[in-house]
């Protein structure tokens, strides 16, 4: 009896196994026995090329990522950059825009009142900035100081007077006021309240005033203050006009009383 050879195919499913095939299998009765096995072989190599899955070309294989992988992002994509925010700058608020424009009243101003607390707001900005600008809303207005002053050039006297001494006295104040200086309340003694009537201290029209109210802050633990010297009124609203002094003798800052603890407002007077 003719043995029957043992072949091992290479490729395929079937590789690394032994498989036993009969001469009559492959049509190769009475063929040499080398023969065969060649034939076998060959068999083999083909049905392997067959199922095996095609490699990827180099321009297919680029394109596969494995998970770990991250996708490159397109040229024309500008990556995101991480900017801080920057802090909003202070800012002043309202007290009554345009009101100056519009006639008096003699409506007797309270402190409380949305255009009191912006008054306060910018005043203590104004002072712990050492900008007298953040306090302009808060000043009396140029408008309703030319309507009220029966002197020449109101307009210029608003200017390099009044305006002038404030912010000389805001400069004075500033260096007192530490960065953990924190605003306490104001102190404005309603009693002293008086109306001022056409035809005094150079007026054409009244206006109420309030002398020597009191800015009471806390720096370290400690309580201190200092004076407003005198505040008017416009249409129902407080307006600071004197800071530091109502009367100087030259052009420097003043601060007016400045001293520990809650101080004392007043004294009642003066227009």
């Amino acid at each position: 009896m003719t043995a029957e050879p043992m072949v091992k195919l290479t490729g395929g499913r079937n590789t690394g196994k032994f498989v036993s095939m009969r001469w009559r299998d492959v049509g190769a009765r009475g063929r040499a026995p080398w023969l065969a096995a060649v034939m076998v072989l060959l068999a083999g190599c083909s049905a392997a090329a067959t199922h095996a899955p095609a490699r990827p070309s180099a321009s297919s294989a680029s394109a596969v990522m494995s998970p770990s992988q991250t996708s490159p992002l397109p040229s024309d994509t500008v990556p995101p950059v991480l900017t801080r925010v920057p802090k909003p700058a202070p800012s002043a608020l309202p007290v009554d825009p345009g009101a100056g424009r519009l006639p008096q009243t003699q409506t007797l101003p309270t402190t409380k009142t949305v255009a009191f607390r912006s008054l306060v707001h910018d005043l203590w900005l104004a002072v712990t900035t050492g900008k007298a600008k953040y306090a302009l809303p808060a000043f009396f207005p140029e408008a309703a100081y030319k309507q009220v002053k029966a002197i020449p050039y109101p307009d210029s006297d608003w200017q390099y007077r009044l305006w002038y001494d404030f912010t000389l006295d805001v400069a004075a104040v500033h260096p007192l006021l530490g960065k953990n200086a924190k605003l306490v309340k104001v102190i404005v003694p309603d009693e002293y309240a008086a109306w001022i009537p056409p035809g005094a201290c150079y007026n054409s029209i009244g206006y109420w005033h309030m002398p020597g109210s009191r800015v009471v802050y806390r720096q370290n633990g400690q309580v201190r203050s200092f004076g407003i010297a005198s505040m008017i009124s416009w249409r129902g609203d407080w307006y600071v006009i004197h800071f530091g002094a109502v009367l100087r003798s030259g052009s420097y800052g003043e601060v007016d009383d400045p001293t520990e603890g809650e101080g004392y407002p007043g004294p009642p007077g003066s227009c």
